[in-house]
């Protein structure tokens, strides 16, 4: 969504976990091996964060916490020096697009230092490729930090930012259930969008019936790892080309008037002017017409390959003629000492000088 970055180019929202379940609220039971998070969430005050729930230890070893201003960071004490990093990096962290600067707050940020650890937190409901959770629920992000990319660094900053702005949506919206191509489209729109590159994927999935309709996102994000990134990459260009127009302050406006009307469509409609059905229609002839078959091709390792082989040919035939067209100058030159200079006087085929100046004939 630039699936990611690949650890994944993004990260999964999912539900409360069943290793922590007890200390969510009961109306938000877990959907066992479902990665989303599509249930109620409820608002998180900035001045009256949830209740921790991260356990004393996770994967045998004893976890601390420091405190920043909008978060606390839990981490091992392998992690101490990084979980010092990504406080001050979530404390820098420029206000999402079309929310108040004042979300998220009371972020619960672990560093889980294993992927045991990472399991054990998230109860293991998430697929190996994950680079990253938010709970929105819990108000609470898990990036792993013995596996992958490091959380401060190129993708690792991606991702981190990608949870951060699943969390700060979910806290706007309260207890609003967020379609999941929205949910992830705006975090990956939120944490720099997605690589044009990808995109002639869609273009050639599209066309073949292949890419995912944007509800059937709603009864489970995809679990393998081509085909969430397919998922990933469908929901990020959609929310791209859905604001290409109106921009963050549309997009501000839009959540506005959801939040007020506790209604996606019909503030989708009244932002936009159109269902989301004839948005998702509108959405497929723009990546036709914007990703078209040049694109594609010149997008395709296939289509350089067979670039670079043509020149190659082309070269290697410029070279031959050259080297036929040198014979024939060659051949047609005077040779440096003609031979009959060389014949002596008297042979056959001789040619004797005229006598110069001074020479008796």
């Amino acid at each position: 969504m630039r699936v990611a970055a690949v650890a994944i180019a993004g990260a999964a929202s999912v539900a409360a976990p069943r290793a922590v379940a007890a200390q969510a609220a009961a109306s938000q039971p877990v959907s066992a091996g479902r990665p989303a998070a599509d249930s109620a969430v409820p608002q998180v005050a900035p001045t009256a964060p949830p209740r921790p729930f991260v356990p004393d230890s996770l994967d045998g070893e004893a976890y601390g916490s420091i405190l920043g201003g909008v978060a606390r960071v839990y981490f091992a004490p392998e992690d101490a020096l990084v979980a010092e990093r990504v406080r001050e990096l979530l404390d820098g962290q420029p206000p999402l697009p079309g929310l108040p600067d004042t979300l998220p707050r009371g972020v619960h940020a672990v560093l889980a230092h294993s992927p045991a650890a990472f399991d054990e937190l998230t109860g293991n409901v998430v697929p190996e490729w994950r680079a990253g959770v938010a709970i929105p629920s819990l108000n609470v992000l898990v990036m792993p930090t013995g596996e992958g990319v490091p959380v401060f660094e190129g993708d690792g900053l991606r991702t981190l930012r990608h949870e951060w702005a699943h969390l700060g949506l979910h806290a706007y919206l309260g207890e609003l259930r967020v379609p999941r191509w929205f949910d992830e489209g705006y975090a990956q729109w939120a944490s720099g969008g997605f690589e044009a590159m990808e995109a002639w994927r869609l273009r050639v999935l599209i066309p073949a019936g292949r890419a995912p309709a944007m509800d059937s996102l709603e009864l489970g994000w995809p679990r393998g790892r081509e085909e969430a990134r397919i998922a990933y990459l469908l929901a990020a260009s959609a929310v791209t080309f859905l604001l290409e127009e109106g921009g963050e302050e549309g997009l501000r406006l839009f959540l506005d008037r959801w939040r007020a009307a506790r209604s996606f469509e019909s503030a989708f409609r009244e932002t936009f002017g159109l269902t989301t059905s004839q948005f998702e229609e509108d959405w497929k002839r723009h990546v036709k017409r914007r990703y078209g078959w040049l694109f594609v091709l010149s997008h395709s390792a296939v289509f350089w390959l067979l670039l670079a082989l043509v020149l190659l040919f082309m070269v290697r035939g410029r070279q031959s003629r050259n080297r036929e067209k040198l014979a024939r100058l060659r051949a047609g030159e005077l040779p440096d000492a003609p031979a009959f200079w060389r014949d002596e006087p008297g042979t056959e085929g001789s040619v004797r000088p005229d006598p110069g100046v001074g020479e008796e004939p």
